[in-house]
C-alpha cells in the first residue's frame, strides 16, 4: 500500500496542478486563448509555446531540485492537456518542447513518451460529440460508467438522454486514455533500465498494482481539474457575454426601433388621431408607454413567452397604424407554450427584420406570421413574412453581418449551448421564415450539472 510519503505526493501533484491552471487565468491574454472553441493554426503553435514554457518550467524546477520536489514535475501532464485544447499540433509540439528538460537530464525516453501524451491528448479532443464537451470531462471512472448504464437501460429517444449518454460514454473515453498514458510511462520504465523517464516513486514490484492505480488516478485529476478550472471561468465569461448581449439588444431596439424617425411619426399620427379618434390615439400613447418601459426597465435573462407576444402586439399595433393596410400579423400560439420561459427580446429583433427589410419595400405590403408550438418538451417558434426575401449570398452571411439575427444566434448559443436549433429560410420574392427550437429552460444547465457532480 502507499505509505504516508507517496500519498503526499500524489495530493501535491494534483494541487500543484490546480494551482497553475489558476494562476494562468490570471492573465487576459490566456483567458481569451485557453476559452475560446476553436483556434486557428497560429494560435494552436502560441497555446503549444506557452504550455511548453509552464510545464517544461515544472520539469526544470524539480531537476533543479535534485529531485527534492518530484511532484513539481507535469510535463506529461501538461502535454496531455495541451492536446485535449489544440489538438494534434499543440499536443505534440508541447509533448516535444516540454521533454527538453527531462532529456538533458539523461531521461531520453521522455521526449517519444510526452509526444505521444499529447497526441492522445489530441485524440480526446476528437473524441468530443461536440467541441465544447472537452470542458466536462469528469475524472470519476465509477459516476461515468454508472451514467453510462443508466442512460443505456433507461433509453429513449430525447435530446436530453441521448445528450447524457454521449457525453457518459465521452468522459469514459477520456479516463481510459488518460489511464493508458499512465500505463506508458510505467511501461517506459519498466522496459529501459536507464534513460528511460520520469517517474514519481522508485518502481514498485508489479503486484504492487495498487499503486499503479494511485498514480492514474492521480493523473486523472492532474488532467483533468486544470480543465474544471478552466471551465468555471469560461461559464463565468460566457455569463457576463450573455449579459452584454441582452444589454445589446436593449440598445439596439432603443436606437433602431425607438429611434427619432419612429416617435416622429408615432407622435404624428397620434397628434392625428387626437382630432379624428380620441379612443386610438389614447391606446397608442398607451402601447408606446408600454414599448418604452419595457425596453428601460432592467429584465431578466428569461422572460415568459406570452410577455414577449404582449410586448409584440405593442410594437406591431403602432406599425400598423404607421403602414395602414399594408401591414396584416397573424398569430397561431398553443395556449401551453405561452407560460415557457424563453431569452428575453429574442422575438422583436426578427420581426423588425420581417417589417423592415421584408415588407417595408414591397409596395402593396404583406403579412408577418407568428406561430409557437410544444414537442415534448422543447418550444417551437416560427416567424414568417410574404416579404421581397433574401438573396442566396446575403442568407449565407446572415448570422454574422445581420445585427439582429447574430445576437438572436449568440444569445442562444451562449444560454443553451447545442440544445437548440435556429434557421432561417428564405427565398427572392417569396418571403422569409424563422424558426426557433429550444429547450426548457433550465435543461441544459441540468444536462451540465448532472455531468459535472461531484
Amino acid at each position: 500500500m502507499l505509505n504516508q510519503e507517496q500519498l503526499a505526493a500524489l495530493l501535491l501533484k494534483i494541487a500543484v496542478s490546480t494551482s497553475l491552471a489558476s494562476i494562468v487565468m490570471r492573465f487576459g491574454p490566456m483567458q481569451r486563448m485557453l476559452l475560446r472553441d476553436d483556434r486557428t493554426l497560429r494560435e494552436r503553435l502560441q497555446l503549444a509555446f506557452i504550455f511548453a514554457l509552464l510545464y517544461g518550467a515544472s520539469a526544470e524546477f524539480r531537476i533543479w531540485s535534485h529531485d527534492k520536489y518530484q511532484a513539481i514535475d507535469l510535463a506529461l501532464e501538461g502535454s496531455i492537456i495541451a492536446g485535449i485544447l489544440g489538438g494534434y499540433v499543440s499536443g505534440l509540439i508541447t509533448g516535444l518542447l516540454a521533454s527538453i528538460p527531462a532529456m538533458f537530464d539523461g531521461k531520453w525516453m521522455s521526449m517519444p513518451l510526452y509526444s505521444a501524451a499529447g497526441i492522445i491528448g489530441a485524440l480526446i479532443h476528437d473524441l468530443a460529440p461536440r467541441p465544447q464537451d472537452i470542458w466536462f470531462f469528469s475524472p470519476f471512472v465509477d459516476l461515468n460508467l454508472w451514467r453510462l448504464l443508466r442512460q443505456l437501460l433507461r433509453w429513449k429517444r430525447d435530446v436530453i438522454q441521448r445528450r447524457l449518454l454521449e457525453l457518459a460514454a465521452f468522459n469514459l473515453s477520456c479516463n481510459f486514455l488518460v489511464v493508458l498514458v499512465e500505463a506508458l510511462r510505467w511501461g517506459v520504465r519498466a522496459t529501459f533500465d536507464v534513460h528511460n523517464t520520469f517517474f514519481l516513486f522508485e518502481y514498485p514490484p508489479p503486484q504492487y498494482y495498487w499503486v499503479f492505480l494511485s498514480c492514474a488516478v492521480a493523473t486523472l485529476f492532474a488532467v483533468s481539474l486544470p480543465i474544471r478550472v478552466w471551465s468555471s471561468f469560461r461559464a463565468e465569461r460566457q455569463l457576463e457575454t450573455q449579459q452584454a448581449r441582452l444589454t445589446e439588444a436593449r440598445l439596439a431596439a432603443l436606437t433602431n426601433q425607438i429611434n427619432p424617425h419612429f416617435l416622429f411619426n408615432t407622435l404624428n399620427s397620434i397628434a392625428t388621431l387626437v382630432r379624428i379618434n380620441p379612443n386610438n390615439a389614447r391606446n397608442m400613447i398607451y402601447r408606446l408607454s408600454n414599448i418604452l418601459r419595457r425596453l428601460l426597465r432592467k429584465t431578466e435573462n428569461y422572460s415568459p413567452l406570452r410577455e414577449e407576444i404582449a410586448f409584440i402586439d405593442d410594437y406591431l399595433a403602432i406599425e400598423m397604424v404607421r403602414f395602414g393596410d399594408k401591414l396584416k400579423f397573424e398569430k397561431q400560439i398553443e395556449p401551453a407554450s405561452l407560460n415557457r420561459l424563453v431569452p428575453s427580446m429574442i422575438l422583436q429583433p426578427i420581426i423588425e427584420n420581417s417589417i423592415r427589410h421584408g415588407l417595408a419595400n414591397k409596395v402593396e405590403g404583406g403579412t408577418v406570421r407568428l406561430r409557437t408550438w410544444l414537442e415534448g418538451t422543447r418550444l417551437n417558434i416560427q416567424i414568417e413574412d410574404d416579404g421581397v426575401g433574401i438573396d442566396e449570398e446575403k442568407l449565407e452571411a446572415l448570422f454574422e453581418s445581420g445585427i439582429g439575427v447574430s445576437n438572436v444566434n449568440e444569445r442562444l448559443r451562449v444560454l443553451f449551448g447545442a440544445g437548440y436549433q435556429f434557421a432561417v429560410d428564405s427565398k427572392p420574392g417569396q418571403g422569409t421564415k424563422t424558426r426557433i427550437e429550444i429547450p426548457e429552460a433550465g435543461a441544459v444547465d441540468e444536462i451540465l450539472t448532472s455531468v459535472s457532480r461531484r
